[in-house]
């Protein structure tokens, strides 16, 4: 027996984990495996190995450097996800692995596990703190969006109708691999145009895509789209799926928007808005701009009130001058006698010196013919000066006489106007009264008529009409009546 030749066939090592090889490759292809990452490591070649583990096993599994950005999401320690790939052997440690070309969230519950401590962290940073206030009118909108859906069009259709501004797109994935990349480089990009460039800087950004499920709107919830919107030099206004959806770039965002429609209703203001809010401002502006001039007219009125009768002062004043100018005249002559007369009685009394006294009366004659020449001028010169002080003094009161004369004007035409105004409208409305009663049936029963009507109300005018057995209603000015018609067409009450 020792030397039979074994039935079982004889493999080398090389052999044997080909075969293995070839028998999981055929046996399971391609494969969803749920599992927590574990032990990941990046090599500086680009490739990725990490162990996907639950409750009961493990499986080592690599992602390849090619597939790298196209796998879905970047692996992290601790996440739950559905890996998807080939199960393959590594040969030279006897071991199989999964191969991995996608990688999913495993469930809701892993998202947001995933959201919420990702939020935690930031919140602990302080990126969600700073809220600044939208500009009123901004002269030019950027929005991040898809260039393809309807969001956009809603976007433009709104700020079209509300208050059309600029709008400048940067179009982004807003779902897949490569959204969340795109839309933090979408608002560096908008965040670092200067104002003078050839591209004008919006002075409000709009992040917004429509609805769809947590997984969809996994881009919004990336922690560099989050650190871009938190540094973000612009006012950011995030409107990311539906009024119940919630993703972070709602919290790092200055404002957020239950819809990418309300978001353009934040960004521009209404223009019928506007212009209704002018016009009350214009209207109270008015009324106060009244209010103040009747409030200066008042003034003037009062303080003109207390200013002293400027006329009478200036004809008292004139008559002082006349009456002092008229005694001054007849006064120097009065004064040259009666010197004349003193200087002949001295002239008498002295005899001897004649020429001196001769001398003395031409000097006084001399005194005499300058005074009676200057004087008159003098006083005419005086006379001028006090009339051009009186019409400069008589302005403001003419002036203030002149708007009382105005305003007692307009106040009697009111009075006269408002009266004749009700008297011509109550007239108006007496005529009316009086050709409605004129036409009116009732006027027609109280001198003695009466209508008659059929029982539908229908007039009878016509004797043909009352047929027998008829129920007809007659109506006198008191009331009516309800009465039949006979065989002989005769009516008996009933």
């Amino acid at each position: 027996m020792s030397d039979m030749v074994p039935n079982t066939p004889e493999f080398t090592v090389s052999d044997l984990a080909g075969a293995v090889k070839k028998t999981l490759e055929g046996a399971f292809g391609r494969v969803r495996v749920r599992g927590e990452i574990t032990e990941f490591k990046a090599y500086g070649s680009g490739h990725q190995y990490f162990a996907l583990k639950d409750e009961g096993a493990k499986i080592r599994a690599i992602i390849w450097k090619g597939a790298a950005p196209r796998v879905g999401l970047k692996p992290e320690n601790g996440l739950e996800v559905i890996a998807t790939g080939r199960v393959t052997s590594y040969p030279e440690r006897s071991e199989y692995q999964l191969i991995v070309e996608r990688l999913e969230y495993a469930g809701a519950g892993a998202l947001l596990a995933r959201i919420e401590a990702l939020k935690a962290k930031l919140t602990a940073e302080g990126l969600f703190e700073r809220k600044r206030a939208l500009p009123t009118l901004p002269r030019c909108i950027g929005v991040v969006t898809s260039a393809q859906g309807a969001v956009l069009q809603d976007i433009k259709t709104t700020i079209a109708r509300r208050f059309p501004r600029p709008i400048i797109l940067w179009p982004v994935a807003v779902q897949g691999e490569f959204a969340a990349g795109q839309i933090a480089a979408a608002i560096r990009g908008f965040s670092e145009l200067h104002a003078d460039g050839s591209i004008p800087r919006p002075d409000v950004l709009i992040v917004a895509r429509g609805g769809g499920s947590l997984e969809d709107l996994m881009a919004f919830n990336d922690e560099a789209v989050i650190r871009a919107a938190a540094a973000c030099s612009i006012p950011l206004i995030s409107a990311v799926g539906h009024e119940t959806d919630t993703t972070l770039i709602d919290f790092a965002s200055d404002r957020r928007a239950p819809t990418p429609t309300a978001a353009a209703e934040m960004a521009v203001p209404s223009r019928l808005d506007l212009l209704s809010d002018l016009a009350q401002r214009t209207a109270r502006l008015q009324g106060s701009v009244s209010r103040l001039l009747t409030q200066g007219r008042l003034e003037a009125d009062r303080v003109g009130s207390k200013l002293p009768d400027l006329p009478a002062i200036l004809g008292g004043a004139r008559q002082k001058l006349d009456d002092r100018g008229e005694r001054l005249v007849l006064a120097l002559p009065n004064f040259a006698s009666l010197l004349h007369r003193r200087l002949e009685n001295a002239g008498n009394r002295l005899r001897h010196p004649r020429e001196i006294i001769t001398v003395s009366r031409g000097q006084l004659a001399l005194v005499n013919h300058r005074l009676g020449a200057t004087l008159p001028a003098a006083i005419g010169s005086a006379r001028g000066r006090l009339s051009q002080a009186a019409a400069e003094l008589r302005s403001p009161v003419i002036d203030i006489g002149r708007r009382r004369t105005d305003i007692a004007s307009l106040t009697k035409q009111m009075r006269l106007l408002l009266p004749a105004g009700l008297r011509d409208r109550t007239a108006q409305l007496r005529a009316l009264g009086l050709r409605l009663e004129s036409v009116s049936y009732a006027a027609v029963l109280a001198r003695g008529f009466a209508l008659v009507t059929t029982a539908e109300g229908t007039p009878v005018s016509s004797k043909l009409q009352a047929k027998a057995g008829a129920r007809l209603n007659i109506r006198f000015t008191d009331g009516d009546v309800e009465v039949s018609v006979t065989a002989k067409q005769g009516m008996l009450p009933f």
